[in-house]
């Protein structure tokens, strides 16, 4: 039976000073789901196995992120295949690097490739969206948009979709750390209100500013200065112990800034080259390791290139 996989890979959204409108894609690690077309009963959905959830995530594809959205995508174009989906999570759960996005894109780029659909990106992106909803509580582009597209992604507004891709400088490297804790998405959103001082907004708005345009002119120092969060991280900072301290090691060891990458745990961090983020890494996990304790995952990538991919069709 034809079945197509794709993979999707980790993001992180806010960068500091964009919160639910920036965001960018790692190489690794990331989300593969395959989809199989299924003979007989037309246009249902179904989730065949998922691998590295530890048994967490729902089987029904009505309650799945990539059963939703599939379903949104068939829907939306009038097709009556079956699909079977088999996901693969590489990315832990409640981590703060867009799990429920990957699974989301990497389903339906895999279902558009199996199906020989060709189907715009601005379509794959909403109903990606569709199936974040139900895995994050809320549907935010900012992962969804850099895990599909790659690179650096500005969401100037979410419906209709408008998104901007941002030059990557030169060297620019990612360090992401992994603590041995989950956050809700939902729950930490909650704990932002409806309001933001003014004096916030304007800070917030200037950092935007600046660092897309240190992304333009590569920039790193204003970069550097632009990362800070004035509205999101300060509410959010009592859900991560030792939070101030871990990012001030990243910066010690060189990293141009840092912070929490989406709503946390996972911290990033941007460098300047490879080889200072190996040592912002190494300083970082050390930092967790004290203050958090328990395994920490860490991640040094470049800024992806590219997004989703397919990784493999098979006739039969």
């Amino acid at each position: 039976m034809r079945s197509a996989t794709a993979f999707a890979p980790a993001t992180v959204s806010n960068v500091g000073c964009g919160f639910d409108v920036l965001g960018f894609a790692l190489e690794r690690p990331g989300d593969e789901v395959t989809a199989r077309i299924v003979p007989g009963v037309q246009g249902i959905v179904s989730i065949a196995d998922i691998t590295g959830d530890d048994g967490r995530l729902p089987l029904e594809a009505s309650r799945n992120t990539a059963g939703v959205a599939v379903r949104a995508l068939l829907a939306a174009v009038g097709h009556g295949q079956s699909i079977a989906l088999t996901i693969r999570k590489g990315l832990p759960l409640a981590s703060g690097l867009g799990g429920s996005a990957a699974s989301a894109v990497a389903a339906v780029v895999a279902v558009d490739a199996v199906l020989g659909m060709a189907a715009p990106r601005d379509l794959l992106i909403a109903c990606a969206l569709e199936g974040e909803r139900v895995g994050a509580g809320s549907s935010h582009p900012d992962n969804v948009a850099p895990c599909l597209c790659g690179g650096f992604v500005l969401v100037r507004h979410p419906h209709p979709l408008d998104i901007v891709q941002l030059p990557v400088p030169a060297g620019l490297t990612a360090v992401v750390v992994h603590p041995a804790l989950e956050i809700e998405t939902a729950k930490a959103r909650a704990l932002l209100g409806d309001t933001v001082p003014l004096a916030d907004a304007i800070r917030q708005w200037a950092n935007l500013g600046a660092f897309v345009d240190g992304l333009h002119r590569s920039d790193f120092a204003l970069i550097g200065r632009a990362i800070e969060d004035a509205i999101a991280e300060p509410r959010r900072a009592a859900l991560l112990p030792g939070l101030a301290e871990i990012k001030r090691a990243a910066i010690d060891a060189g990293a141009l800034g840092s912070g929490l990458s989406g709503s946390g745990p996972s911290l990033f961090a941007l460098c300047r080259d490879r080889d200072s983020a190996d040592r912002v890494a190494a300083a970082m996990t050390a930092a967790v390791r004290e203050r958090i304790g328990g395994e920490v995952q860490s991640y040094v990538s470049a800024i992806a290139s590219a997004g989703a991919q397919v990784t493999a069709i098979c006739a039969s």
